[in-house]
This record gives C-alpha cells, structure tokens and sequence, in this order.
C-alpha cells in the first residue's frame, strides 16, 4: 500500500493503477481458496481418519504409530491438502493426543522441530501446495512429474528419516502413552460420505484449474453455497488465516516488481551451491516464499539455480517460527502445551537443527 500510494505521489495515479494492474495475483488467490477448501471439516476428517486407519496397520504400539504418522503422513498429505491445512490437522492431533499428556519438555521441542521441518519439505511432490513452490512454478514450468522427479521422493526419504528417527528415540516414552492417548470427539457428528466426495470434486476441481482464476474462483462461490447449505456438517472455515496467507503473497507479487534492479546483479554472483545454503540460512530470518519468488525475477537462471533456491527455501522453513507460511499455525495451537505457553526460539531452533541437516543431506547429497 505505502509502495502503491508513493508511486501515485510521485508519478500520478494513473501509473500506480497501471503497475498494480501489471501484476498477476493469480497464485495469491489461488492459495486463498484451497487453503480455505482443503482445511473444510469433511477433507480434514478423511486425514484424520487416513492417519487412524494407517496406525492399525502398523507393527508398533498405537502411540508409537499414531506419532508416527502424524510426523511422517500428514506433512506428504500437506502436498495435496496445502502446507497449512496440514500443518493445522497434524497440530490439532498432536496436541489432542499427546501433548494434553504429561510428556517430557525433550519430546515436545523435538516434535514440533520434525513436524515444522517436514512441513515445510512435505509439500513439495506437487506443484501447487506449498507456497515458496507454488510463487515460481508457473513460471519456471514445474509440473507435477517434474515435482516428484527433482523434490518429491527427496522430500518423503527426509521426512520417513526425521520421522523414524523422532519415533525411536523416544519409544520408551511413547509406549508407556499407549493405552492413554485421547481421542478427539468430532464435534457435530461424522460427515456423509456424499458431501465429503463433493468436497473432493471441489478440490481436485481447484487444482487443476490453478491457473485459470476465473475457474477456480467460480468453483469457490459455489463451494461457499455448499458450505453454507450444509453448515452442520462444517467447522468455521479458515477464511481469515487464508486471507492473511494471501494478502503477504500479494504483497511480495506489488513489492517484488521493484526489486529486479539489485536481486539480478546479486545472484548472477552466486553458485547454485552458494544459493541453496544462503536461501536455507536465510529463510530463517524471512518467509520461504518471498526468497523464491523474488529470485524468480531473475532472468537466464539455469534449472540447477532454481532447483538450489526452492530446495534451500524449504529445507530452511522449519528452523523458526517466521520461516514457512503454516509455522504461525502450528505455534498458536500448541503453544499452550509449553511452559508459560511460550515456545523458546532457541528450543525450536535446535529441535529442527538435526532434522534439516537431514533435509540437507536429500536435497544435496542423494
């Protein structure tokens, strides 16, 4: 706003009105409506229920496999559902089932250090779900084989060791939760499965429709009419967090249009190695999507820059609480189940150190 108001002084409003109409918000808009459609109670439940079905199939403890897949699952979900409906389903269940249980200070910090970590590289077997990827895809051309070709099967090998690895060192604790982890009630009673399979066509309609907002936003009036038709079956929809994840991808499309002058000099001095650990550092310190999307700005990168960029982006998005879109999310819900319900940012910094080391190792060194 303070950018589009100072061109208008400076240059007059017709050229502010004509800047802001320059710009494409497609991928805001997009990330708005299947946050808001893949975070409905009838998706959410059906993860939810994917989870608890997985964990009865699993030769381990129930507390051991729900923890599991909590950690493991729902973040690769993340790249179908959306980061943030993830991140938020796999919070809630958390939180329900283990942190109300008097558990060690070690195994919260370490939980939320792999659940951030995996997130955050969870999303990325698609194109559309996580928003670093979602700010560049388009452009660069990443679709979804290329997705799963360069990140994806990195992606699920980091997240399966983090999540492995959290579950053995703290098994001894996790078997003696088994037996007393408590299950959430689904308030409202259970979804038919009529509108649950609608709410999918929704979704998938969304998806394949990413690029063509005139598409996806009419599929998302009509998903409003349904909701609202049928609001017993529906939790508060998360038009607010949607909107506050949409309204900073916008602003990084108006503040990014300025930015070319010193961002094409700066990184045609860099290595593709120098890229990846200068984005995963500094992801820390700003949110994953604006690093990609300012970098793809640039123009005459080779594939193996951008690879480096999103790769450092997302291996970064769980060392602090501003580094990945969905991180807020998750610290607002569990945030109580700490002590004076505040989580150290040391603590999580060190709790996701080991885990993106990890995250490192399949994106650099497999």
């Amino acid at each position: 706003m303070v950018l589009i108001v100072y061109i208008a002084l400076a240059a007059g409003g017709g050229d502010a009105l004509r800047y802001v109409e320059s710009r494409n918000y497609t991928e805001p808009m997009f990330v708005f409506v299947i946050m808001v459609v893949a975070a409905s109670r009838p998706i959410l439940l059906l993860a939810r229920a994917a989870v608890e079905r997985g964990a009865l199939l699993l030769p381990m403890p129930p507390a051991m496999a729900t923890y599991f897949l909590a950690l493991f699952l729902l973040p690769l979900l993340g790249s179908f559902i959306t980061e943030p409906a993830a991140m938020t389903l796999a919070a809630l269940l958390l939180r329900d089932r283990f942190y109300s249980l008097p558990i060690s200070n070690r195994l919260k910090y370490a939980t939320i250090g792999v659940l951030f970590v995996n997130i955050s590289i969870g999303g990325t077997l698609t194109p559309f779900a996580a928003p670093p990827v979602l700010m560049v895809a388009a452009k660069w051309e990443w679709t979804l084989p290329f997705m799963l070709e360069h990140f994806g099967w990195r992606s699920a090998l980091a997240c399966l060791i983090n999540a492995v690895g959290a579950t053995l060192l703290f098994a001894p604790e996790l078997r003696q939760l088994s037996g007393r982890v408590a299950r959430s009630d689904d308030e409202g009673g259970a979804v038919p499965w009529q509108l649950t399979v609608v709410h999918l066509l929704f979704l998938l309609g969304v998806v394949v429709f990413a690029h063509h907002a005139i598409v996806f936003m009419a599929l998302f009036l009509f998903f409003l009419g349904v909701a609202g038709a049928y609001e017993r079956y529906q939790d508060r929809l998360i038009l607010r967090e949607a909107l506050m994840v949409a309204f900073f991808l916008a602003g990084l499309v108006v503040l990014g249009g300025q930015q070319q002058w010193w961002l094409q000099a700066l990184l045609e001095r860099m290595s593709p190695t120098a890229v990846y650990y200068g984005a995963t550092a500094l992801t820390a310190v700003t949110d994953n999507a604006a690093l990609t999307y300012l970098g793809s700005l640039v123009e005459g990168l080779t594939d193996e820059f951008k690879y480096s960029l999103v790769a450092g982006a997302v291996t970064g998005g769980g060392l602090t609480v501003i580094a990945n879109a969905p991180n807020p999310a998750g610290y607002s819900i569990l945030k109580s189940r700490f002590e004076h319900e505040e989580i150290s940012a040391l603590g999580l910094l060190a709790a996701a150190a080991i885990p993106t080391l990890v995250a490192i190792g399949a994106f650099r060194l497999v």
